[in-house]
C-alpha cells in the first residue's frame, strides 16, 4: 500500500500481510479497516485529518471477467458517515501495475497539487495552473505532460466543496455519491495520475486462466446476458416504467406519462453508436451516445444509464437529449449525477411552493425547463446565491429553507435515486433504507429479482421469486441458506434475509474487484470467487471465509457510522413516502419497521437499536470492538 501525506510531503509504503488480506480481501474491505483504525472519531470531513483511501480489488489486472473495480472511501461531507464509491475503467489496473493494492491520502496541501505515481516513483506537483479547470481540460493537460497515465480528478465542484462532488475517473467514469470529490478539494488535491508498467503477478497463471474461462461461461449463460450486453442498465426502464415505480418531479408524481416511449430501452438503438467496456469486461454495457439533431446536436458522451436518465429525465422532467447534456455537465464539473438531479428537483418543487422565488434566483424554475436546470447546476457548482445553499445537499438545504422538509427526499443525508418504494416494494427498495452509505440503490440487489411481477401481498416480508428450475439450482448460495430464503413451493423470496445476503455478496464484489451487473450477480458467487482468489494470490480461502470477510467489513463500516453518531432514528424513509399517496398507495410505517427489524435479526444486530450484537462481533473476529456492540 502507498501512503502519501500532503501536509508533510512524506511518502511511504506499507506491507499487506496475508492475514490482513485474508480478513479484508481488498477494495472496500481494505478501506473499511484503514478508516476505522486510523481516522479520529468526530472529525470534520473537510479537515486535514480526513483520510481518502483507494482500495483496488484483489482480482483487478487479472483476466477474470469484469475485474476492473476500485473502491474510494473517506468520511463523507454529505452524510458525516462512511463515504464510499466504486468505479471501474482502468485506474485500478494502473495502480496495481505500479505495485500497489491501495493508495492512502492523508493531510492537506498548502496549495493546489496533483500526485504522479509512475511505478515506484511518486511526485507531488504544483496544480495551480489546473485549479479552476473543468475535468476534461485538466485531463488533457495532464495527459499531454505524462504519457500513458490514468487519472482520478476533481472539477470545479470539488474545488468549491460542493458536498456531493464526484471524483472523476478519467473522462467518462467516476466515484459518485457521498461527496468524495469535495474531500479531495478540501485537501487541495486536483488529481492523481498513475502509470504502472510492472504487470501483475499471479500465483498460478494456468489455474487462473481455467477459472477465468469457467467464469466467462457462467456469465454468458445468464438469462440476462444477451439483452444486457445490448441495452445495459436501460434494459430495466420498461419493466420499472410498467410498474410505475420510477421517480418523477421530486417523487411528487408517479412515473411520467409516455415514459416507455420517451425513455424505454429502444432509445439505445436510436442514440448509441457503439458499446464500451471496462478492463476485462465481456459485457460492455456502456454506450457511446451521439445527439444528431435538435439544439443539442453534436453532443457526444459515454452515457445512457438508467439512474441518471431517471434523475434528470424523470425527477427533473428533462428530455432525453437534455439528460445527456446534464450528464456531460456533471462529468465536466465533477458532480454526482443522482444527487444533482435530486437537488435540482427539490429546488424546482420549492419554487413551485413559493419557498424559493424569482427574487432569490434571478430566474424561474419549472420541471422540464432544461435551460433553467443547467443554470441552477452552474450556480450550485459556483456556489452562487441559492446555489450556495443547495451545494450543501438536500438535508442541509432543507434545514435552512423553512417549510421544505417534506420535499427533502434523502435517507441519512444521501439523495434517494430512481426507485419509488410506494409502488415497488422488494429487496432492492428495502436496500435503499439499509444501505451502509445512505439512500442508494447500488449496495443491495436481489441476484434473482423477477421483473415480471410487482404484486406484494405479504406485508412487505416477501416478494415473488418466479424462477423455478435452473436459476434456483445454479444460484451460488449455501443450500441451507437458499432453502431458508427462497420458498419454492410458495414461489417467494424472504426480503429481509435476501437483503442481508445480497449486501454481503456485493460487498464481496467491491472487495475482490468485480462488477455488479445482473449477468454477474445471477451467476458469480463465493464458490468461484474463492477459487479465483486462491489461485491468483496463493492464499487459500474457502467460499464461507470469503463471504464472511465481506460481512466483516460491512459490520466494521456499521460500527464506524455508529461511532460517528448514527442512530436507529436515521434509518427511515422520507415522510413523503408515508404521507402522500402514489397511485392510491403510501408506505405502511409499521410494516416497514417490522421488515427492518427482521433484517436486523438476519444480520445479527439488535432489533431495537440496529447495532451489531456482541455475539456477532465475536463471530466476525471483531472482539476488540465489543464496546460498540449491542447489549
Amino acid at each position: 500500500m502507498l501512503e502519501i501525506d500532503l501536509s508533510s510531503g512524506n511518502i511511504k509504503t506499507r506491507k499487506v500481510t496475508s492475514d490482513f488480506a485474508k480478513s479484508y480481501i481488498g477494495g472496500i474491505g481494505f478501506n473499511a479497516k484503514i478508516l476505522y483504525d486510523e481516522l479520529p472519531p468526530g472529525i470534520d470531513p473537510f479537515s486535514e485529518e480526513n483520510i481518502l483511501a483507494f482500495g483496488v480489488g484483489t482480482l483487478v489486472g487479472s483476466p477474470f471477467p469484469t475485474s476492473a473495480r476500485t473502491e474510494a472511501s473517506a468520511k463523507s461531507p454529505l452524510t458525516n458517515r462512511f463515504g464510499t464509491s466504486n468505479s471501474g475503467a482502468f485506474f485500478g489496473m494502473q495502480l496495481k501495475c505500479a505495485g500497489f493494492d491501495a493508495l492512502i491520502i492523508k493531510g492537506k496541501a498548502k496549495k493546489p497539487v496533483y500526485v504522479l505515481i509512475d511505478n515506484d516513483r511518486v511526485d507531488i506537483y504544483d496544480a495551480t495552473p489546473l485549479w479552476g479547470k473543468e475535468t476534461w481540460d485538466a485531463i488533457d493537460s495532464l495527459k499531454s505532460q505524462h504519457q500513458g497515465v490514468e487519472i482520478a480528478i476533481i472539477g470545479p465542484a470539488g474545488e468549491d466543496l460542493v458536498r456531493f462532488a464526484n471524483i472523476e475517473n478519467g473522462y467518462y467514469n467516476g466515484w459518485g455519491r457521498t461527496g468524495l470529490g469535495a474531500v479531495m478539494g478540501s485537501k487541495q488535491l486536483k488529481a492523481i495520475a498513475v502509470r504502472g508498467t510492472k504487470g501483475i503477478l499471479t500465483n498460478n497463471p494456468k489455474a487462473l486462466l481455467a477459472t477465468t474461462l469457467e467464469a466467462q461461461n457462467l456469465i454468458k449463460s445468464a438469462s440476462s446476458y444477451g439483452a444486457f450486453c445490448h441495452y445495459g442498465s436501460m434494459l430495466a426502464t420498461i419493466p420499472y416504467g410498467n410498474f410505475k415505480a420510477l421517480s418523477a418531479h421530486n417523487f411528487s408524481k408517479g412515473t411520467l406519462p409516455n415514459w416507455n416511449e420517451r425513455f424505454g430501452r429502444q432509445v439505445v438503438d436510436e442514440y448509441s453508436s457503439r458499446h464500451i467496456g471496462c478492463q476485462s469486461c465481456i459485457i460492455a454495457c456502456a454506450h457511446w451516445v451521439e445527439i444528431k439533431e435538435g439544439k443539442y446536436k453534436g453532443t457526444e458522451l459515454k452515457d445512457m444509464e438508467i439512474s441518471p436518465t431517471v434523475a434528470f429525465g424523470g425527477n427533473v422532467g428533462l428530455s432525453l437529449e437534455a439528460t445527456v447534456v446534464a450528464s456531460k455537465l456533471c462529468r465536466q464539473n465533477g458532480l454526482d449525477m443522482l444527487s444533482t438531479g435530486g437537488v435540482i428537483a427539490f429546488a424546482i418543487e420549492l419554487f413551485q411552493k413559493g419557498i424559493i422565488t424569482r427574487e432569490d434566483l434571478g430566474y424561474d424554475l419549472s420541471f422540464g425547463d432544461d435551460e433553467a436546470a443547467f443554470r441552477l447546476l452552474n450556480d450550485i457548482v459556483k456556489r452562487n446565491g441559492v446555489g450556495n445553499i443547495l451545494a450543501e445537499g438536500t438535508k442541509r438545504a432543507a434545514s435552512q429553507l423553512k417549510g421544505s422538509e417534506q420535499c427533502a427526499i434523502h435517507i441519512k443525508g444521501l439523495e434517494v435515486p430512481m426507485i419509488d418504494p410506494r409502488n415497488r416494494w422488494s429487496t432492492w427498495t428495502l436496500g435503499l433504507l439499509t444501505n451502509i452509505r445512505g439512500g442508494d440503490h447500488l449496495r443491495c440487489r436481489n441476484p434473482v429479482e423477477n421483473l415480471r411481477f410487482n404484486e406484494n401481498k405479504h406485508d412487505y416480508i416477501k416478494e415473488r421469486f418466479g424462477h423455478k428450475g435452473p436459476m434456483y439450482d445454479q444460484l451460488d448460495m449455501p443450500e441451507d441458506l437458499k432453502k431458508d430464503i427462497i420458498d419454492l413451493d410458495g414461489d417467494l423470496v424472504d426480503i429481509a434475509k435476501m437483503s442481508k445476503w445480497a449486501e454481503d455478496l456485493i460487498n464481496l464484489y467491491n472487495a475482490i474487484g468485480i462488477c455488479i451487473r445482473p449477468p454477474v450477480l445471477e451467476k458469480i458467487g463465493p464458490t468461484i470467487l474463492s477459487e479465483a482468489y486462491t489461485v491468483h494470490t496463493g492464499i487459500k480461502i474457502t467460499p464461507e471465509d470469503l463471504i464472511k470477510s465481506a460481512e466483516r467489513s460491512w459490520n466494521l463500516i456499521k460500527l464506524f457510522n455508529i461511532r460517528e453518531g448514527e442512530d436507529i432514528k436515521e434509518t427511515k424513509f422520507p415522510r413523503r413516502f408515508f404521507d402522500e399517496e402514489l397511485y392510491g398507495k403510501v408506505l405502511d410505517e409499521e410494516k416497514v419497521q417490522r421488515v427492518l427489524e427482521k433484517y436486523f435479526v438476519a444480520r445479527g444486530w439488535e432489533p431495537s437499536t440496529g447495532k451489531p450484537t456482541k455475539e456477532k462481533l465475536r463471530e466476525l473476529g471483531l472482539e476488540e470492538l465489543l464496546f460498540q456492540g449491542g447489549d
